[in-house]
């Protein structure tokens, strides 16, 4: 495990989300893997997925029960950046505010550096 600061914040709502997914889904043990990707209209865009495996060189930590790791070259992108939650009807869902972002796209979920 890194003992350096991790890269990511959640908000309570995102956590409390994160955790209903997850037991929805019967992967309560499971890892959350947050990341970014080359795609979407932006260049990047923001992934969260449940996951068993942890890669030797990836960051973890654990935030109000929830296991997080994120890749070294995703901790870069991120770094700073805070995970919420909106159940709002038009622009919900899971928000990043990533402090590293120049440019975002009108829904969110791609961005660019």
């Amino acid at each position: 495990m890194e003992t350096t600061t991790f890269p990511l914040q959640f908000t309570e709502r995102a956590l409390r989300r994160i955790q209903q997914i997850l037991q929805k889904q019967g992967q309560e043990g499971a890892y959350l893997r947050v990341g970014v990707r080359s795609g979407g209209c932006s260049g990047f865009e923001y992934v969260m997925m449940p996951t068993q495996q942890v890669r030797p060189d990836d960051l973890t930590a654990e935030f109000g029960g929830v296991r997080v790791i994120i890749d070294p070259k995703s901790a870069k992108v991120l770094a700073g950046t805070t995970i919420d939650y909106t159940g709002q009807l038009i622009g919900g869902g899971f928000q990043f505010q990533n402090p590293n972002a120049k440019r975002q796209c009108g829904c969110g979920t791609s961005f660019s550096v």
